[in-house]
């Protein structure tokens, strides 16, 4: 298991250059570059600025892990789900072109115009179109478990049920509502058979069990990353170090 960062929200006014020389200095080993932050890196990009930030990671230990899209795929018009699938696929290409691994989509509630069956199975549907694309470019597809309705256990994973594609899972994203009686466990393991990426939060948060989910995590044979995503800082390059140092001490067994 190791440590990531997502741009939002440490490092969203950075440029490329700068987020690499931070999370070297600080000793992350991967990046989410989430869309719109300072960094530029977008579907927006020509082949030569695609190839330009490939090369640039290749010089660097840090990895360039995944992109985080905003494409949401809940909406009860056909036509605003299409244009969220394009988006995605948009986002494939370029995961592609610059050796990403994965992107990242969300849900993001239950229109009041469906019933949640029908909502769920629309998620599931251009995740499967988005999911097998992207298996054709070697991109895996991370829903991220996000929403006010739809981030409950329960409904994604009935999504990840109706999706039915290896190239679709989860990312886990240390909801407070996960947390039953001190506990993750009960929403880990329904969840875990999809877990593909995490982001992890604020770990001096006592109310959220990290020792636990991070156990969990690696006796369920996790090799993957946690990527931290936490609010911006006034010191971000001490932050860092200093959460890099708690991120260890709650690995321990």
């Amino acid at each position: 298991m190791k440590l990531g960062a997502v741009t939002y929200n440490v490092l969203k006014d950075w440029d490329l250059e700068t987020v690499i020389q931070k999370l070297e200095e600080a000793g992350f080993e991967a990046v989410e570059l989430r869309t719109g932050h300072k960094h530029g890196v977008e579907p927006s990009l020509n082949a030569a600025e695609r190839a330009k930030v490939r090369a640039r990671f290749e010089r660097t230990k840090v990895r360039l892990l995944s992109f985080g899209s905003t494409s949401e795929f809940h909406s009860p018009d056909p036509e605003v789900r299409k244009k969220n699938v394009e988006n995605a696929k948009a986002f494939v290409d370029l995961a592609h072109d610059t050796g990403a691994w994965g992107v990242k989509v969300r849900p993001n509630g239950f229109p009041k115009e469906l019933t949640r069956e029908q909502t769920i199975q629309n998620i599931a549907d251009s995740l499967r179109e988005v999911g097998e694309y992207g298996a054709g470019k070697g991109v895996e597809i991370w829903m991220e478990v996000h929403g006010s309705q739809t981030q409950a256990p329960a409904v994604c994973a009935a999504i990840m049920r109706a999706t039915k594609h290896d190239s679709v899972g989860l990312c886990w994203n240390s909801n407070p509502g996960e947390v039953v009686n001190g506990s993750v466990k009960q929403a880990f393991d329904l969840l875990r058979p999809w877990v593909k990426n995490c982001h992890i939060n604020e770990l001096a948060n006592e109310r959220y069990p990290w020792h636990e989910l991070f156990m969990l995590l690696q006796k369920s044979g996790y090799e993957r990353y946690t990527l931290m995503e936490v609010a911006e800082s006034k010191e971000p390059e001490r932050f860092m170090r200093y959460y890099r140092a708690l991120w260890k001490e709650l690995c321990r067994p």
